[in-house]
């Protein structure tokens, strides 16, 4: 005859050793206040926050630069401006004369 085993009230996870969740919480249904708090807060996009605070960085660190040196690299990024107008209109000619494009 076969004996039942005691079980516990909750099944325990056999790699974890800890109780398991429920599948809602699994799925995210069952979230803690706290956390709902910091996903609302928390930027959905990580890689656009990362890019602001390295701009922050770059100006804080062209703020500290000599003033020839600021002014030369000023000069560069207008000029770098100016280029990439000029190769985004001839990228849009080639791009209009060019049979079959878009």
């Amino acid at each position: 005859m076969f004996q039942p085993t005691p079980r516990s009230s909750q099944p325990v996870e056999p790699q974890a050793g800890r109780p398991s969740e429920s599948g809602e919480s699994w799925l995210g249904h069952n979230r803690s206040e706290k956390r709902r708090l910091w996903e609302r807060l928390n930027p959905p996009h990580r890689k656009q926050l990362r890019v602001l605070a390295e701009a922050l960085a770059i100006q804080q660190y062209h703020a500290q630069l000599p003033e020839s040196v600021r002014t030369r690299l000023d000069a560069a990024v207008v000029d770098l401006g100016r280029i990439s107008r000029r190769l985004e209109g001839i990228l849009a000619e080639v791009a209009r004369r060019t049979p079959g494009a878009g």
